[in-house]
């Protein structure tokens, strides 16, 4: 019988027993093999116990993670709205202003953009808005058309619209026109 096992629990070397077990009648040996059997039969309700208590903490482990995942996702833009009610309580007041003068209405807006930027701001949102003459980036431009121009190849030359970036994640590319090389 060639067994081992190794754990603290482990049975005796079986080669040290092959000496005793020639010494042995056969129904000593019957009940010398009858314990060790039990023995090892123990280690593995042992075994088997503390995989299944592994594997159901796992499996806890496992659900309470998808519960945050879901619970992160669900309340993630609750900062990003809550800003965006201030924004629309003062577009919904600049509508409803009687006698109102092109003079006020355009202060009202700017305001109110102000008020838009702010919330961008604390929510990580970021315009992407290249300057003429930047060179193109790929990751954060996205090309529309490319047109010969006195700019180096591969230069931003319009801003057709304005990308944004949150949290250095690309939510849309800046729309551009490139300058195309002059050969």
């Amino acid at each position: 019988m060639n067994i081992k096992v190794n754990s603290n629990d482990a049975v005796q070397d079986p080669e040290v027993d092959n000496e005793s077990v020639e010494n042995l009648s056969p129904e000593e040996l019957n009940i010398s093999l009858q314990e060790k059997l039990e023995k090892l039969e123990s280690i593995i309700d042992s075994q088997n116990d503390k995989i299944l208590r592994i594997s159901a903490e796992m499996e806890n482990v496992r659900k309470r993670s998808q519960e945050e995942l879901i619970k992160t996702r669900k309340f993630a833009i609750d900062s990003f709205a809550e800003g965006m009610l201030s924004v629309k309580d003062s577009l919904e007041a600049a509508l409803l202003q009687k006698n109102q003068t092109i003079n006020s209405l355009t202060e009202g807006v700017s305001l109110t953009l102000k008020q838009l930027d702010s919330v961008f701001k604390s929510n990580k949102l970021q315009e992407i808005s290249p300057a003429v003459g930047d060179k193109f980036d790929p990751t954060l431009h996205q090309a529309i058309s490319s047109v010969k121009s006195d700019y180096p190849a591969n230069s931003v030359i319009e801003i057709l619209q304005k990308g944004y970036v949150i949290s250095d994640r690309v939510l849309r590319p800046a729309m551009v026109v490139v300058a195309s090389s002059n050969d």
